[in-house]
C-alpha cells in the first residue's frame, strides 16, 4: 500500500496520538470523515454538470 509498512504506519499512528491527544481522535476521525464525503459529493456534481454540457 504505497510503499508503507506496517511499521512506518504504527509510528505515524504513534505520532498523530501524541500530537492531537487520545480525546481529540475522534473528533478528527469524523471531521476528516465528513470531509472526504463532501470532497466525493463535489467531485459528483462536478462530473453531472460537465455531462450536462
Amino acid at each position: 500500500m504505497f510503499g508503507i509498512g506496517m511499521s512506518e504506519l504504527l509510528v505515524v499512528l504513534v505520532i498523530v496520538v501524541l500530537f492531537f491527544g487520545g480525546k481529540k481522535l475522534p473528533q478528527l476521525g469524523a471531521s476528516l470523515g465528513q470531509s472526504i464525503k463532501n470532497f466525493k459529493k463535489g467531485m459528483d456534481e462536478e462530473d453531472d454538470n460537465n455531462k450536462k454540457s
